[in-house]
């Protein structure tokens, strides 16, 4: 049994990165041999195992045959006498297929450290175009190595295999995995150039063209550490004003099974942001009433993010130039004072003079438009 380090984390290394993960993979061993040595099995469908200490993934060597469509449709061996070049073989590109021994020797049978010198991203072999999640993750290393390149002849071949309609066969669960780790990367329109440049964009997201400003605004929310909600709202910001940007929003959170935190960020900003980038003139009971459909006296957390994609917006869409976003700080500032007003107080003491139901919620919003106007 022969334990090696590869991927991710042998390349981040030579990087010089930090390295998060760390995968290993095992040569010369059965399932049986991993379980009697303490490993816990988790594949499903190949040997996995996980270190009886570090909870660190153990892979088989394995090689793969295509059976079928889409990211799905292999079958995997895994065996003692799968070498560890053929293991390397499988994966996508050059820079991930490169591994470490114990002692720290590198195995690097297909040019992954060439590549790392010269910052260019390619394909190990021709069983690239087998599995179309490549795609997917070629544009977010794209998106995390802004400085690297793409090998023509890889992008020749994820323009064929969308030609071969391999893209059409890509499951919601993994196109929004790899859509939402693109968008955490450093330059998430790098990603939407890629998908664009092989034709897999309008295959996979058709409703994502790529607007200019969308994709101005995500980068400069990615340069400020947005989290992914954020992020996914100045992406959607492209999707247009309106009853039918609204529309499409929601079929596309559907198609893909976008989690709700980022679903809501989306339409809430697509819906409010022209709202909220001409409140200024607004009067104390106007802006009251745009942090009610926002929701921001119950998520006040979640308007700030709000905010976030709305100024990432104003300074690509509008050209606002760095320095201050007095939207922003003008309806924290009144968010804040809405939600010091004592609702509890005010509701008892309007029961007490014989009022209910909607005569109460009134009151409330009065004292919050008049709390409102008095920090504005």
């Amino acid at each position: 049994m022969r334990i090696f380090r590869v991927g991710g984390a042998v390349r981040d290394a030579l990087l010089g990165l930090a390295v998060h993960d760390e995968d290993w993979v095992v040569v010369g061993a059965t399932p049986e041999q991993m379980i009697a040595a303490g490993y816990l099995p988790v594949g499903k469908d190949f040997p996995v195992f996980l270190h009886p200490a570090t909870r660190e993934e153990y892979a088989l060597a394995r090689t793969e045959r295509k059976t079928g469509r889409g990211y799905q449709g292999f079958s995997f061996h895994a065996a003692p006498d799968v070498t560890l070049e053929e293991d390397l073989a499988r994966r996508d590109l050059t820079i991930n297929a490169i591994a470490q021994a114990p002692d720290g020797a590198l195995i690097d049978p297909f040019g992954g450290q060439r590549d790392l010198r010269h910052k260019v991203l390619r394909h190990v072999t021709e069983s690239f175009r087998e599995d179309p999640v490549r795609i997917l993750r070629v544009a977010r290393f794209a998106a995390r190595f802004q400085d690297f390149t793409l090998d023509e002849g890889t992008l020749a071949l994820m323009r064929a295999m969308v030609a071969e309609g391999e893209a059409d066969h890509l499951v919601a669960e993994r196109v929004w995995q790899e859509l939402a780790r693109g968008l955490l990367e450093g330059r998430p329109s790098r990603m939407f150039e890629v998908l664009r440049a092989c034709g897999a964009l309008q295959r996979v997201l058709p409703e994502l063209q790529g607007d200019a400003h969308a994709m101005a605004a995500v980068d400069l929310a990615a340069q400020r550490q947005a989290p992914l909600p954020v992020r996914f709202a100045c992406v959607t910001r492209g999707l247009g004003d309106g009853p039918e940007g609204a529309a499409t929003l929601k079929a596309l959170c559907t198609r893909l099974r976008v989690p709700n935190e980022c679903r809501e960020l989306a339409e809430v900003v697509l819906r409010e942001q022209a709202a909220i980038q001409d409140s200024d003139p607004l009067p104390p009971a106007g802006i009251v009433r745009l942090l009610e459909r926002c929701d921001a006296l119950r998520k006040p957390q979640r308007f700030e993010q709000v905010l976030l994609a709305c100024e990432a917006d104003a300074r690509t869409r509008l050209g606002l130039a760095e320095g201050d976003y007095r939207q922003g700080r003008r309806l924290m500032a009144a968010l804040h004072a809405a939600r010091s007003v004592a609702t509890a107080e005010i509701a008892s003491q309007a029961q007490a003079a014989g009022l209910a139901g909607e005569a109460i919620g009134e009151r409330v919003h009065q004292a919050r438009v008049d709390a409102v106007a008095a920090v504005l």
